[in-house]
């Protein structure tokens, strides 16, 4: 799908055919928004602006020299955008064309940041005269997206915690949950970072207007600080993440305690029974004597209660129960 955004008589129309490259001029076209566009679509674009359009797989190229690039006609930027998940977050990417000042844009997916715009664009087109605002805007809402998803990440990171703190359902799987958490906040941060370096690289062009230099500088000190909270909010789940190791490594500690300890309290009656069990003549046993007690056993028992009892109570004051 296609959407052009041009000036016409102080307004912000749009067209959704390519019919109507003909009849509009270059320098009235402020936004191309091509959504999973045809090839038709795309070739139609192409042709209008004499600049070819960024390919999806350029669009995802990682590395930083093919992110952002500049010809002596048109700037090209690639950049990820977040979609939050019920569990991970995915990312899709997005390709920029600056040619004059008209904007392309190349995505495969629908875009809150981008219907949202669409519709401020024709409610105010005053705000908008060129392709480059229309850029800002894009990235300005978008970091304010990536600024709820933080705020988001740091009230699941608060819940977490408060289950900590109050001992509930500390085990292997609240561990795994907190992991998760950290690898949604490392993509997060990623984003975020990916936003900065774009910025950085506008601004070293000679093409951007001066006048959108102070909005781009308002939007890096917002990245900065988003940055800085990404990287408490990770530092946070780094101290959950330890607590819970410990907590669980205690309750272990615990269960070897007690298995220990009932080792170590058995282990006197025990030694007395081996000794009785032996076949051999021992104090207290008559063998086939008939005159032998019959309240032997009973002593032997009595003696066997007596060393766990003592036992029991040198642990007691020893504190080690």
């Amino acid at each position: 799908m296609i959407s052009i955004f041009y000036r016409k008589d102080g307004a912000i129309e749009l067209s959704q055919t390519t019919a109507d490259f003909s009849v509009i001029l270059e320098k009235d076209v402020v936004w191309i928004d091509l959504l999973s566009p045809s090839g038709e679509e795309k070739h139609a674009a192409e042709a209008f602006l004499d600049t070819e359009i960024q390919s999806r797989a350029q669009a995802e190229e990682i590395e930083s020299s093919s992110r952002f690039s500049e010809t002596a006609k048109a700037i090209f930027a690639n950049t990820n955008f977040l979609i939050p998940g019920p569990d991970e977050y995915m990312m899709e990417a997005v390709s920029f064309t600056l040619t004059g000042n008209t904007l392309t844009t190349l995505r495969d997916v629908p875009l809150r940041s981008f219907t949202e715009l669409q519709r401020r664009m024709q409610a105010n087109p005053k705000l908008y005269p060129s392709g480059y605002s229309v850029f800002a805007s894009i990235l300005d809402q978008r970091v304010d997206l990536d600024a709820d998803m933080i705020e988001l990440l740091s009230k699941e990171i608060s819940q977490y915690a408060k289950r900590i703190n109050q001992q509930e359902d500390i085990n292997e799987d609240l561990l795994l949950d907190i992991s998760q958490l950290q690898e949604n906040t490392m993509i997060v941060r990623e984003n975020v970072v990916d936003k900065q370096r774009l910025i950085s690289n506008l601004m070293k062009s000679d093409k951007y207007p001066v006048e959108l230099e102070s909005r781009l500088n308002v939007l890096l000190q917002d990245i900065s600080s988003l940055i800085n909270h990404t990287n408490f909010c990770f530092e946070r789940l780094e101290y959950l993440q330890d607590t819970v190791v410990g907590l669980i490594n205690l309750d272990q500690n615990k269960i070897m305690k007690v298995f220990t300890l009932v080792s170590l309290l058995l282990m006197p009656p025990t030694l007395v029974a081996s000794f009785y069990g032996m076949n051999v003549r021992l104090p207290l046993i008559g063998g086939s004597d008939p005159g032998a007690s019959p309240w032997n056993w009973v002593i032997i028992l009595g003696i066997m209660i007596l060393s766990f009892v003592a036992v029991l109570v040198i642990f007691k004051r020893r504190k080690l129960l």
